[in-house]
């Protein structure tokens, strides 16, 4: 083995000293959820997960109208009862393979404990498939009189009249037991493709293989010549690996539009329209309007950010680069921790002291690792547990703004979970309104505290930075989203194919400022959404627009704002959004709405201009 240049031990020396410098951060105890891989509690749940179900079959398939029919309807509540907590069962039980296998993806152990769980739930789960198809059979009028006169059965009223919505995209039972445990050998297969082998890509930087999280991060590097090293290693090991990520992606492509032609939705994205409870105009009047902002919002941003950094135009991989009025000091874990706890007290005690317990109890995974799963989130878990939140924290400012975010998906998650597990889950145009909240009230006050003009401006400027990634480029994906779907119904498509989609979009959204160098065609590799969850992209426009516009009625609230904010994210998903947000005087389905959000973002960049005169 030849020793390391004197770059690599530099290099090397830098990273390590960063780490001391973030102090000790947590990782996670998933030990409310199980003691252990091969515990005793996993295995006993395991066969009473299966043994439970099959049970509930026996006593529940075929009964349910009939049940409805009958004067005393009590025994309907009894089945929503034992349905719910067969769902906990099995939610606690993959919940904790998840993040077991979330927290190495390559630990051979771990992905076999991941795969068989799923297996095996999913086989658990195909005997409560009948009960909402069931249910579902039941006339309009018996259901509704049964809600009525049965307390325990109507207990779970939002969640029926959900149900219902369903009911014209549903299948003959066969044919829904099929779909459902067949996702183990078709998208869940392909889905487990796709982490693994994001997981296991190295990209060599200055002579140093790195995973994807490291080299993502010096994207953000005040060396351009880093930068620029970064992008060439990231294009370089997504074109050699292009083969497989096209596959996967014509794959799931077609493996949704066969599902969504035999449930016969009409447009692309209506299966996830459906599952988050929104109308498909208000998603389009969403995607018009920020499409039409584009040059008043990124084009212009990025126009003034080259000026900035004294060049006529951006390479992309500058997007991102910080101002030379960035401080580039590492933050430190326990600095983090309180920036974000205390912005949360300021808003609201009792959301301090929920967030309080993710450190206080070792609810959060922060260090990046060999394996780990890239990026961040918030997983709800079950409620009869808590939620857990994946960081991969390296002390940069935007990751401050990430654990403010996540947290605040956790704080929602603990509130909602008060419903039960099947209502506590908010439709992902709502989950995302209490973690940009939680990410605008950490800005705010640190920016409140801000008095020299340099720093303010590289904050304003972050933050614009934040918003454009959270609402433009999110509806660009979007576009190149329903690009892919589109052409995917015609045959396959090429890496070649998919490359222009991606730069079509880019170049729209990003505007002219911004040079899309060569290599850029490939970055639509790694995004996880478009794999995991097809158009799941537009619920972070969704929530970041939302918040906007509530964030405004909350600096104009004289009180009360809090009580109804509380109130919102308790209700978990038994509100449709139009109920949530009557309240504050706020209405998604009013074009006019997303103007106010995008307002936000405008106003922060005549800020910003307004301190260049």
């Amino acid at each position: 083995m030849s020793a390391p240049t004197a770059t690599q031990t530099t290099a090397t020396s830098a990273r390590r000293e960063a780490t001391r410098r973030l102090g000790d951060l947590p990782e996670w105890n998933l030990g409310d959820l199980y003691p252990a891989m091969d515990s005793n509690e996993l295995a006993r749940d395991l066969d009473r997960a299966k043994a439970d179900a099959q049970a509930f079959e026996t006593n529940w398939r075929g009964k349910l109208a009939q049940e409805a029919e009958l004067k005393e309807k009590s025994r309907l509540g009894a089945a929503m009862e034992a349905y719910e907590a067969l769902e906990e069962l099995i939610g606690r039980i993959v919940s904790y393979a998840s993040l077991i296998y979330a927290g190495d993806t390559s630990d051979p152990k771990r992905a076999k404990l991941y795969g068989d769980i799923q297996e095996r739930m999913t086989d658990a789960s195909a005997h409560l498939l009948f009960f909402p198809l069931e249910l579902n059979t039941i006339d309009e009028g018996a259901i509704n009189a049964a809600l009525d006169a049965a307390p325990a059965f109507g207990h779970y009223r939002s969640w029926i009249v959900d149900l219902r919505r369903d009911k014209p995209f549903q299948l003959e039972d066969r044919i829904e037991q099929l779909f459902h445990e067949k996702s183990v050998t078709g998208r869940g297969a392909w889905n487990r493709l796709f982490d693994e082998t994001m997981t296991a890509l190295r990209f060599e930087v200055d002579g140093e293989e790195l995973p994807l999280e490291p080299t993502l991060n010096f994207l953000q590097d005040p060396d351009g010549d880093k930068r620029k090293a970064a992008a060439d290693a990231l294009a370089k090991t997504f074109q050699a690996n292009q083969r497989v990520f096209t596959l996967i992606t014509n794959t799931l492509a077609k493996d949704k539009e066969i599902s969504d032609r035999w449930r016969g939705f009409d447009d692309i994205a209506d299966s996830r329209h459906l599952a988050n409870r929104v109308e498909r105009d208000v998603v389009d009047a969403l995607a018009a309007a920020v499409e039409a902002a584009y040059p008043r919002l990124s084009h212009r941003y990025y126009k003034l950010k080259a000026r900035w950094l004294g060049v006529d135009t951006l390479n992309h991989w500058d997007r991102n680069a910080p101002l030379p009025e960035t401080p580039q000091a590492v933050i430190g874990w326990e600095e983090a921790k309180d920036t974000v706890l205390s912005a949360y007290r300021g808003f609201a005690p009792e959301m301090a002291d929920i967030a309080a317990q993710f450190f206080d109890k070792r609810w959060i995974d922060a260090p990046v690792r060999p394996g780990k799963a890239p990026g961040a989130f918030a997983h709800p878990t079950v409620p009869s547990a808590h939620p857990y939140v994946l960081l991969n924290y390296m002390g940069k400012p935007r990751d401050v703004m990430t654990l403010a975010h996540e947290l605040g998906h956790g704080v929602h998650q603990v509130l909602a979970g008060r419903q039960g597990a099947l209502m506590a889950s908010t439709p992902l145009t709502l989950a995302e309104t209490a973690s940009v909240f939680g990410e605008m009230l950490t800005f705010r006050s640190l920016l409140d505290k801000t008095t020299d003009r340099r720093e303010r401006k590289a904050m304003l400027a972050q933050k614009v930075e934040d918003m454009i990634n959270t609402v433009v480029r999110q509806i660009a994906f979007y576009a190149f989203e329903r690009k892919v779907h589109a052409e995917r119904r015609n045959g396959e498509l090429t890496s070649d194919r998919l490359g222009e989609f991606w730069l079509e979009v880019q170049r729209e959204s990003l505007g002219p400022a911004i040079r899309l160098r060569e290599g850029y065609e490939v970055f639509w590799s790694y995004i996880p959404h478009f794999i995991h969850a097809p158009f799941y992209v537009y619920a972070y426009a969704f929530g970041d627009c939302l918040v906007n516009s509530l964030f405004a009625v909350y600096q104009n609230a004289e009180s009360g704002f809090q009580e109804k904010y509380f109130d919102m994210l308790k209700a978990g998903g038994t509100k449709h959004h139009s109920g949530l947000l009557a309240p504050f005087g706020l209405d998604a389905s009013d074009p006019a709405f997303w103007d106010k959000g995008l307002s936000m973002i405008e106003g922060l960049i005549d800020e910003l201009e307004a301190m260049e005169s």
